[in-house]
């Protein structure tokens, strides 16, 4: 394939943008695998009060920040607008409200300064989280996607190409951790929360339910281990039994990760795949890196993790994902709009 015209110095620059969910980030990425800035915004204690995410809140601030956390990403990678070659945005899946403030500012940027628009998918950014954590890694391979959205499981076949093997069919596992977290009392974000507090307890104290559906399937379920703790704990309360948190946490924690990691690692066997990538935001769990690589280790398949930075919501994913879209011809026009529910 040809170099694109607008290479300069060897180096492709994007500027990425990311709104889908509560964080506004933005980033400058040089060749798909650099991050020369990488700026996010949380929100997290903003939502900790309503134990999740509020959307039209979540828009109002990104609508507040998102000029500001661009003008410091590019402050930060000392690149100016004249050297960006092309913006790319999340424009789905996510919260509507939020990804419309990342779409429309990415989209007036694009016609301000002359630049192509690439509109990325949310899942494929994460994916592409692990080429700029490791330049080895090249499609084909599987990627496990855990996030508070999303369960996947998908076989990468290049880096536009991707086929779903498996997903979940209710909760995400990040969304079953928010709930057992906000019901055990541990807090907002649940994810960490729950990671934290099981290293003090014994993962075998109750034994709930994993949930494999149907043989050969790589589907998740989560709502039944969820319910799962609900049920043991009005049981215990009823009883006057005082409920050990931690022991609680533990026990759920290794029950959704067990089948998680039994799922990726066989699709990467049947798959005949010797390579699997680890991605999104529950991806930083330490639990479940230590399961994946000692899973991976048996079967003889490479693991790769991204850095906890990378597996939240960021903008060089998205920018990293963009860069190639655009290597293959990839471009949108100023009609793109967002699109909560859009599939890989």
């Amino acid at each position: 394939m040809e170099r694109p015209e607008d290479m300069k110095d060897g180096k492709l620059i994007t500027l990425g943008i990311e709104t889908s969910c509560d964080e506004t980030a933005a980033a400058v990425v040089a060749d798909g695998r650099e991050a020369l800035s990488n700026v996010i915004a949380s929100q997290v204690s903003v939502h900790e009060a309503f134990g999740g995410v509020v959307p039209e809140i979540a828009s109002r601030h990104h609508l507040k920040n998102i000029n500001l956390i661009i003008e410091r990403a590019m402050a930060e990678s000392s690149v100016t607008p004249g050297e960006i070659d092309l913006i790319g945005v999340t424009w789905g899946p996510g919260l509507v409200g939020a990804l419309l403030i990342g779409v429309a500012t990415a989209k007036a940027f694009s016609f301000a300064w002359g630049k192509p628009l690439i509109g990325v998918n949310h899942i494929m950014g994460h994916i592409s989280a692990n080429y700029l954590a490791h330049s080895e890694l090249a499609p084909p391979f599987i990627s496990l996607v855990v996030s508070g959205g999303h369960t996947s499981i998908v076989e990468v076949t290049g880096y536009n190409e991707c086929r779903l093997l498996g997903k979940t069919r209710d909760d995400a596992a990040g969304e079953a951790y928010d709930k057992v977290a906000r019901v055990l009392g541990l807090g907002y974000p649940g994810g960490p929360a729950i990671d934290e507090a099981a290293k003090s307890g014994n993962p075998r104290a109750v034994a709930f339910k994993r949930v494999f559906l149907e043989k050969g399937s790589f589907d998740f379920s989560f709502s039944g281990t969820k319910t799962g703790v609900m049920n043991h704990l009005n049981t215990e309360r009823q009883a006057g039994r005082e409920v050990n948190v931690n022991d609680v946490a533990a026990s759920f924690q290794l029950a959704v990760l067990e089948v998680i990691v039994s799922k990726a690692v066989n699709a990467a066997v049947q798959m005949k795949r010797g390579k699997l990538a680890l991605a999104g935001g529950v991806a930083a769990n330490s639990l479940l890196r230590k399961m994946l690589a000692e899973e991976c280790g048996r079967q003889g398949i490479t693991l790769f993790c991204p850095p906890p930075v990378l597996c939240t919501d960021n903008a060089a994913m998205i920018g990293c994902a963009a860069h190639y879209r655009h290597l293959a011809g990839g471009r949108d026009g100023l009609d793109l709009d967002a699109c909560a529910n859009l599939g890989l």
